[in-house]
């Protein structure tokens, strides 16, 4: 059975399972068709990666790309909620994809079981509408940044270490209306830290629970994105001191100076990522 929503088709079952979207009048049925006919490329399928696409999925997100070239590991579980027990040694996006598909089989599910480098990242990112950074290094964070920019795609990342997290949404490729732009992940760290200098999760350990804060902030921020309301994020940086129950909200304005998306650029392809 067919159901108007509005101007809008939607069939019985989607009434039923979005009802609590469309009651709200800033999403509405054009508002949860636009979600529906939305694609997200979601960059690691880990302690981040897991509460953006279990949300993202939930939320009726059309399509959900996912990379991730690693397998699950008993040590994932403690956070990694996308994924489980009976699935250790399964590639992390055929887990990711058995775990959206629990959620809402409707979502198109592309898994890309591969590292993402600068080779394939231009031609993988434009198949999609945004992307979202939920990676684990720097190198990959640097050329997520760099081929969005060039991509002219919008990127909403997050960050974990420990009892804190951060959350920008970066989107230097969109002239503002009063001329300008936004500032890009290079505006705030202009180039990667030397390696050994910040100790990884596997390093230094990270709460479990504080993925799943991080991660819903993002999925929350792609959803606003996509249907064009509220406040974005760009321009500013949330900080996350779980230990202090403590939000922090940072203006970040674009540096005229960034190898990037500055006025005067070095950075003019992705030949800095090649390896």
């Amino acid at each position: 059975m067919i159901i108007m929503a509005g101007p809008f088709d939607f069939s019985e079952e989607q009434i039923k399972r979005y009802a609590r979207h469309i009651l709200l009048r800033e999403v509405g049925g054009e508002g949860q068709a636009r979600l529906l006919q939305s694609r997200v490329l979601v960059v690691g399928a880990g302690g981040l990666g897991s509460p953006l696409l279990l949300y993202l999925a939930a939320a009726g997100v059309g399509t959900i790309g996912v990379i991730d070239d690693d397998t699950v590991d008993l040590s994932n579980l403690q956070r990694q909620i996308a994924h489980s027990t009976d699935r250790v040694g399964t590639p992390k996006v055929e887990s990711a994809r058995i775990a959206v598909a629990a959620i809402n089989p409707d979502v198109q599910f592309v898994a890309y079981q591969q590292r993402l480098t600068a080779a394939i990242a231009p031609e993988l990112f434009s198949q999609y509408d945004l992307i979202a950074d939920g990676s684990d290094n720097f190198p990959t964070r640097f050329l997520v940044n760099d081929a969005c920019y060039f991509a002219k795609r919008t990127l909403v990342s997050g960050a974990i270490l420990r009892f804190d997290g951060q959350i920008a949404t970066f989107k230097a490729h969109r002239q503002e209306a009063g001329g300008g732009h936004g500032p890009c992940y290079r505006c705030l760290f202009r180039e990667p830290p030397p390696p050994g200098q910040i100790p990884s999760c596997a390093e230094a350990g990270v709460l479990g629970a504080l993925c799943g804060t991080v991660g819903s902030l993002q999925a929350t921020e792609i959803l606003k994105e996509i249907l064009g309301i509220g406040d974005s994020l760009s321009g500013s940086l949330i900080v996350y001191d779980a230990l202090g129950s403590n939000f922090r909200k940072i203006r970040v304005r674009a540096d005229p100076g960034c190898p990037l998306c500055g006025e005067a650029p070095t950075i003019c392809d992705l030949s800095i990522h090649a390896a």
